[in-house]
Order: C-alpha cells, then structure tokens, then sequence
C-alpha cells in the first residue's frame, strides 16, 4: 500500500494552518505585464474578453522560500502575485504573497506552438508562498502596493487598483469552469518587471507591510 501524501499546510497568521487543495493561477491580468509580453491590452472592462487560467501543482508550494534552481531551463523568471485562499463554501478566507515561477524558455517554446504552458509553469517548488492573514486584516485590497525586490534592488511594483479582473471577477469567472472548494489558491497575475532569477540570489516580495515573503534560489538538486 502506498500512504497518500498529506497536503501542504500554510501557516495562518494568529495561528492554525491552511490545507492546500488547488492553485490556480491567472496569467495578463496586469496590463502593463501583457503589454511587456506582446499580448493586447484591453482599452476598458468591456474590451476584456475572458481571464487566461492555468494551474500548479498542490505541492509545488514552497514554505520555507528556499526554491532549488529547475531543471530543463535556463530562464527561470520571477513574478510576484497576491495569493487569495480560498475557505468554506469558496469564500475568501485569507491572503498571502507569492512568487508564479516560470521556467520562461519552456513556456516561450510551447506558447510558438500553440501548446500548453505545463512545463514552463507546473513544476516543482515553483509556488513560494509565504503565511496566509485572514481576509479581514488586509481589505480593502485596491490601495495596496505590491512589490519584489531581488538582491536589494526592486524589479516589480504595482498596486492592486491596476488589476485587469480584480477577486470577485476572478473568483466568478473561475466558478464558471471549476467547483471551487476550500482549501483553493488563486494567484491573481503579476505586475511588469518579470525577469530572470540566478542560484544565489535572494528575493523579498510584499504587499505593503502586511504580507513578506523572503527566499533565495538554490543550486540545482543533484
């Protein structure tokens, strides 16, 4: 018999633990980053069209922010995301600050094809997450700043007001493809500024002073 693996636990500021079901990831929902990578940018909500989802393995969160380099790439990138978990009937309990790791060459391949972004995006320990604060210490989200710096030198910084589809969008249009359940992730999309991340280097990402996420990339597992 094989014992099933227990599920990812994020810490809950104040206590407790979050039980990791899914993560689901928004991609361009921050124009000035479609616009970095060549997509269009919608002129108003009408113009939006519908979000672009893709999804990371459960146990590709990272807890301790220590993200061994990947295998396969040569571009691993960096893009910082407010991270929105999910709680009981699919309501917003909480939200942390993550990292969308992207293994940037793999994805540019496959998207020249027309495939799918599996391996540019799901792979292992490409979900750093730091601990979840309930919904009710950090609302109203639209002021708030997000940010990266890599080795003490900002790279990203955005503030939420500039979401394309903010939560509610998110989560409605999400309902209309998933069964969203508690223990969900969404990571909501990345700012402009995304770029490449060596073994050495030490990330810190925010959002205001409410949510920190620290870590470095690792060398390589052997």
């Amino acid at each position: 018999m094989i014992a099933p693996a227990a599920p990812v636990r994020i810490p809950v500021r104040g206590g407790g633990t979050f039980p990791v079901r899914r993560v689901y990831c928004v991609g361009r929902n921050f124009a000035d980053h479609a616009k970095e990578m060549g997509a269009a940018v919608p002129a108003s909500k009408a113009e939006r069209g519908t979000p672009v989802f893709f999804h990371k393995p459960a146990d590709a969160v990272v807890l301790d922010g220590v993200v061994p380099y990947p295998p396969g790439t040569n571009d691993l990138h960096h893009e910082v995301e407010l991270v929105v978990a999910l709680g009981e009937g699919a309501r917003v309990f909480g939200y942390a600050i993550g990292l969308d790791l992207t293994r940037r060459d793999l994805q540019s391949a496959a998207k020249a094809k027309g495939l799918p972004w599996d391996t540019g995006k799901g792979f292992d320990f490409s979900a750093p997450v730091g601990e979840l604060v309930r919904a009710g210490e950090i609302e109203p989200l639209a002021p708030r700043r997000i940010s990266l710096e890599v080795n003490g030198t900002q790279r990203q910084a955005s503030t939420l007001d500039q979401l394309i589809w903010d939560v509610p969008d998110i989560l409605g249009e999400l309902s209309k493809l998933y069964t969203l359940k508690a223990g969900d992730l969404v990571f909501m999309g990345t700012p402009a500024g995304v770029g490449p991340l060596q073994p050495g280097d030490a990330f810190t990402a925010r959002l205001d002073d409410v949510l920190v996420l620290e870590g470095r990339i690792a060398p390589p597992l052997r």
